[in-house]
């Protein structure tokens, strides 16, 4: 982390999008040269204490990479090397999206935070469930990869129906099937107009989870919904979701409306569309999750959860209300990506300190407190 602090200067000094492009290309070749990854890696199997059990899956810690950093799975083998629970790549659409135009990411350094609205530019499911294939025939992949899937964003491949949305889904599921741990359906992107409401009818849940898993059999699937919903209709959502086994949980994705709580000036985000990552979400997402599980105690649902997580205390914060996994991506920007593998150090030193056996035992004992 002292050699990232060294350098953040001069990456904050670039556009975020291109800076964010450099992090890209320097992890691809980093990973592309023979044993230098060895020298690098943090063991993900940290301490036996932060051991989860979800979905069938065995995580070895719970910290993962939030979908976002790695459109296109392009850099799966760095982001193990850093010690990562699990990785969530995407967002995926089954034609490759050029998302919107730039620019459409700002740093908000005084938050801590971004304000993105990248449109979810990918490569199409095409190519990136052939990367992760190659990764999978060379037994490169060595922790569980989410897919983070979304209908294609571009106005003359989209889908123009919402049947079409639902077989762009399917198509992209049927691809990534073989070579995912879980799929994540991302129901609720707040940088696409679609992405905000075509679920919002709920019996379009019912249509997509029933297509879907026609093709997917037994992978596990997660739904990402938004946190702006309208607590009926999330409770609607989760009704749905129950009748289909496959389904294993849910997420919160960042809110389209909230820019509550910033003490960034003004002049750098009013004017400006998107959706705010980082740690002005905290509190929030703490409040949702806390929420969210108390919808699901007796269900066999579990929550992935994201949003402002900075360090342990954060990480730990959000499992005793509610998550049964964390995941991060706008602190690396802040902390470099040595961060990972402090937050899972300094997390199992708290559980050991708090007397606790294995980290599935403090999952939502504080939930009921919100």
């Amino acid at each position: 982390m002292l050699f990232y602090r060294g350098i953040r200067p001069l990456l904050f000094s670039l556009d975020p999008e291109k800076a964010h492009q450099l992090g890209i290309r320097t992890g691809s070749i980093v990973q592309s040269i023979p044993g230098v990854l060895r020298f690098i890696r943090c063991d993900p199997n940290v301490d036996p204490i932060l051991r989860v059990a979800l979905a069938g899956i065995d995580f070895a810690n719970p910290i993962g990479l939030a979908a976002g950093l790695d459109k296109s799975g392009e850099i799966v083998p760095a982001m193990q090397a850093i010690g990562f629970g699990h990785l969530e790549i995407g967002s995926i659409s089954a034609r490759p999206s050029k998302g919107n135009q730039t620019p459409r990411l700002w740093r908000l350094i005084d938050d801590a935070a971004v304000l993105v609205h990248y449109g979810l530019p990918n490569d199409g499911s095409v190519v990136v469930a052939k990367r992760l294939q190659d990764l999978r025939n060379r037994d490169a992949i060595k922790t569980p990869i989410g897919v983070n899937l979304v209908n294609t964003n571009e106005p003359s491949s989209g889908p123009s129906s919402p049947d079409a949305v639902i077989d762009d889904y399917r198509e992209s599921a049927k691809r990534f099937a073989d070579v995912t741990s879980y799929l994540m359906l991302n129901l609720s992107c707040p940088n696409t107009i679609d992405g905000r409401g075509f679920f919002e009818q709920s019996s379009r849940l019912d249509d997509l989870l029933r297509s879907v898993t026609e093709v997917t059999g037994d992978v596990p699937v997660f739904l990402k919904l938004s946190p702006d919903w309208e607590q009926t209709l999330i409770a609607d959502l989760l009704d749905i979701a129950l009748q289909y086994r496959s389904v294993a949980g849910v997420m919160f994705n960042l809110s389209a409306h909230r820019r509550e709580g910033l003490v960034s000036a003004p002049s750098t985000y009013q004017d400006r569309p998107g959706a705010i990552a980082g740690r002005p979400t905290k509190d929030w997402m703490d409040r949702r999750t806390a929420w969210l599980f108390r919808q699901l105690r007796g269900t066999r649902l579990r929550i992935i959860s994201a949003g402002g997580i900075q360090n342990a205390t954060d990480a730990y914060r959000r499992i005793r209300l509610g998550a049964s996994l964390v995941q991060v991506y706008t602190a690396l920007i802040y902390h470099g990506p040595g961060l990972v593998a402090k937050i899972n150090r300094d997390l199992a030193e708290r559980l050991r300190r708090d007397g606790v056996n294995q980290l599935s035992d403090v999952i939502g004992i504080d939930a009921m407190e919100r």
